[in-house]
């Protein structure tokens, strides 16, 4: 072990033995650091909830040791309570990692009494005011807190300490698909956050990441309150908080026993490029995730955005999907899309997955024949976890159903006009039923990529048959059943599912609320007081999501951002869709659209066309403590022309905003020229300021720049309306003495312009060995039109 990392554990080793868990700090007597930690166990003993404290300063240490766990090397000591009165021994293991800047620990409990226990809660960390305190930096601080929410749709973002949680108005409607524990009142500066959150100083510009490296055993919950009152002193700021897995009154019988996740504990500069990387990274390893690295992210066609109802039902035939199916197919050259789609509509009532409605009373393994036959992978969407009341499957076998403690069916939320319930995966037969359902669609009927949807219902509160096991775990569980059922070379799309408990077990996860045909949410076609509902269906919602949750792709998953809605028969504006576009563009997720192809309009589709190849990396978010939602996206880019920059603006008011791209804001040197493009409006500026003054964007709307070095006499490609990178069109590239020949690469018939700066009066220009036009800009670049067939070959002149 490096000598830092051992002065630091042997530092650590002695606040233990002294007896005090205050010891949370970088380095001794230095910020930042926590003070004052506690921890504790709350079970029910019947109806009376038991607390016990931990009492390390009377327990047993065992020295430190080296062992491995899956997220890497680690050196780790154990404090041993003696059991409770109730006979509850209790195990703290502390750690620190090699290769990541994290303290680790977890808590293992045995019941060695003769009573058994329902485990309500452990909680890892906690801190009063007056007892506790976290110190981030010497001056008063100016607080914010980053919130991660429970599942796919639940809102994620920052809060400051004047703002309140994001919350719903629909009552039972919707609460189900929140359900995370963590729900503290709605009261200014209390916050709380599923898996880990972060709290920061954005003064200091310091932060500390609390949470946990997997929710295989627990959900882990993070909750704060950051408000003024509990701000005492003037030079430190203390806020109360904890850190806590949830038990779920899980029951411990007698001779049993428990282990948490690892939680863990990282100090961050919020303003690193990737500021979660270790714990994001360290959390993949240990869930084993194994993302191969030649697997792009999926690209395709999606039936339910154009074919459902305004009250979210499936309304698509087998004839809306042949038709699409020979649009995409004669479109294939141009538009090479991967993934064919199935969504809601084929099933005879959500439940009943292998009967069928009426429209597909000849079942869906013929479509995905044809699917395959014209050249696209089928796709299949599927809800295995939740449960129609009026479904054949409820009505069968109803013991299959999980169930309230009165013994009623739990409510897992309303859709499909009805007040839905959900499987208990803790029986064998219900668990065997959605293992099934999977297996059938991808071996019989034949679809290799399943979106499954609704999953969060299999971690609904309830009685379940084996009360032994928590929500975390009955979902695990569940999942992997899934997993195994459809083999290892299908592709399986999470979604409405909470994240920790998914961790790498899915392909793909969706990390947003569904997107819609308009800006705002609305129900039932009305807006008004369901406009500010932040996990609704809704263009605004999803697009939060994609990018706030941004950093998790390619590493717990590949991110999908939803589906695009390109046709110009919906409620979106011009500028709302660039700046879906972008988002999902910069994303690095998958790219999915949801239209009828046949309506789309050539520039729609061109449109489409330069979204393909998906660029499928991850993107810098700038602002990510500074907006509520990030206002400033930076990717890094390089290729045959060298290295450049996206960098993008989004306007997310109502309001016109003026439009500015400050460089040095985007961690770009101030002190060099730079050529800025911008890609909705075809336009190029030189900035030799460090700052691109652009005009005004439109409410929701976006500037998208693709920024080069200014090199006098040097010549560059600056981008073009082939592709929404600006640069990864071009496969080769070279240039000397007054003579350039670079290479253009698109799939099908392409007909587009691109933009260079040339260091001289231009002779003349060509494409694929036939002269083309030349048109000078007022800014001295020059504008070449061009038309090929896949490819291209570009040379140019000009007089040294």
């Amino acid at each position: 072990m490096g000598l830092e990392l051992h002065n630091r554990f042997l530092q650590f080793q002695a606040h233990l033995e002294r007896g005090e868990f205050d010891v949370f700090s970088t380095r001794d007597g230095q910020l930042p650091a926590l003070q004052g930690v506690q921890g504790g166990l709350q079970a029910y003993i019947g109806a009376r909830l038991h607390q016990r404290p931990w009492r390390w300063e009377s327990a047993a240490l065992i020295p430190e040791r080296r062992t491995e766990i899956d997220a890497g090397a680690i050196h780790q000591l154990q404090i041993v309570e003696s059991p409770d009165e109730l006979g509850i021994a209790c195990t703290a293991t502390f750690a620190l990692m090699e290769n990541a800047p994290l303290l680790l620990w977890k808590i293992s409990l045995e019941n060695g009494g003769s009573q058994g226990v329902e485990v309500n809660r452990v909680d890892m960390l906690r801190l009063h005011p007056g007892r506790g305190q976290v110190n981030l930096a010497g001056d008063p601080a100016e607080l914010a807190f980053f919130a991660n929410g429970w599942q796919s749709w639940s809102y994620s973002g920052v809060y400051r300490r004047d703002d309140r949680r994001k919350a719903t108005r629909l009552g039972p409607l919707r609460q189900p698909t929140r359900l995370y524990d963590a729900n503290p009142p709605l009261q200014r500066g209390r916050f709380s956050s599923d898996m880990f959150g972060v709290l920061s100083d954005l003064r200091s510009r310091q932060g500390m990441l609390l949470g946990f490296l997997s929710q295989q055993q627990a959900f882990g919950s993070f909750e704060v309150d950051i408000r003024d009152a509990l701000l005492p002193s003037p030079n430190h700021a203390r806020p109360w908080l904890c850190l806590w897995a949830n038990g779920d009154r899980a029951w411990l019988a007698p001779g049993a026993s428990l282990e948490t996740d690892w939680a863990c504990l990282q100090y961050l500069d919020i303003d690193v490029p990737d500021p979660l990387g270790a714990y994001l990274q360290a959390a993949a390893r240990q869930n084993q995730v194994a993302l191969p690295a030649d697997r792009g992210v999926p690209t395709g066609w999606c039936s339910w955005y154009q074919f459902s109802s305004s009250d979210y039902v499936g309304t698509v035939t087998p004839n809306d999907l042949r038709r699409n199916l020979s649009a995409l197919a004669g479109l294939r050259d141009e538009i090479p899309l991967q993934v064919f789609q199935i969504d809601d509509g084929f099933q005879s009532c959500s439940g009943d997955w292998l009967t069928f409605s009426e429209p597909f009373v000849q079942g869906v393994a013929g479509l995905a024949a044809e699917i395959r036959a014209s050249g696209f992978d089928p796709g299949l969407w599927l809800a295995p976890f939740i449960v129609h009341p009026s479904s054949r499957l409820a009505v069968d076998h109803p013991d299959w159903l999980l169930r309230t403690r009165k013994g009623r069916p739990v409510n897992a939320g309303f859709f499909w006009n009805a007040f839905t319930t959900a499987l208990d995966l803790t029986h064998p037969g219900a668990l065997a039923y959605a293992a099934e359902v999977v297996r059938t669609a991808v071996h019989e009927w034949g679809f290799g990529y399943l979106k499954l949807d609704f999953l969060f219902a299999a971690a609904v509160p309830g009685r379940y048959r084996d009360s032994s096991l928590t929500r975390a775990q009955v979902l695990r569980r569940g999942l992997e059943a899934i997993r195994q059922a459809a083999g290892p070379e299908a592709f399986l799309l999470g979604c409405g599912c909470p994240l920790g408990p998914a961790i790498g077990i899915v392909d793909a996860m969706r990390i947003n609320a569904d997107t819609a045909s308009r800006w705002r949410p609305a129900v039932w076609n009305i807006e008004g007081i369901f406009a500010p509902e932040p996990d609704l269906p809704a263009a605004r919602n999803a697009l939060h999501n994609a990018l706030t949750r941004a950093p998790m792709h390619r590493r717990w998953w590949i991110n999908d951002p939803d589906c695009l809605q390109l046709r110009a028969q919906t409620r979106l504006s011009l500028a709302e869709l660039q700046t879906a576009c972008s988002v999902v563009a910069l994303s690095g997720g998958s790219l999915l659209v949801s239209d009828e192809i046949a309506v789309l309009d050539a520039e729609r589709l061109r449109i489409l066309a330069s979204l393909l190849p998906p660029v499928g990396l991850r993107p810098e978010i700038v602002d990510w403590f500074d907006s509520t939602t990030p206002a400033a996206v930076r990717l890094d880019l390089g290729g045959a022309v060298g290295r450049w920059h996206l960098l993008a603006r989004f306007n997310w008011t109502d309001r016109q905003q003026p439009a500015e791209i400050n460089l040095a804001g985007y961690g770009l040197p101030e002190d060099r020229a730079y050529w800025g493009r911008d890609f909705w409006r075809q336009s190029t500026t030189l900035s030799e300021a460090g700052c691109f003054q652009l005009g005004d964007i439109p409410p929701h709307g976006v500037r998208l720049l693709a920024v080069r070095p200014y090199t006098p006499g040097e010549p560059a490609y600056l981008g073009s309306d082939l592709h929404i990178s600006q640069g990864l069109e071009v496969i080769a590239w070279k240039a000397a003495h007054g003579e350039l020949g670079f290479s253009l690469q698109r799939p099908g018939e392409v007909q587009g312009k691109i933009e260079l700066y040339l260091p001289g009066k231009v002779r003349q220009a060509a494409c694929n060995h036939e002269r083309v036009s030349i048109e000078l800009t007022p800014q001295g670049t020059v504008v070449l039109p061009v038309q090929f067939d896949s490819s291209a070959k570009i040379q140019v002149e000009w007089e040294v």
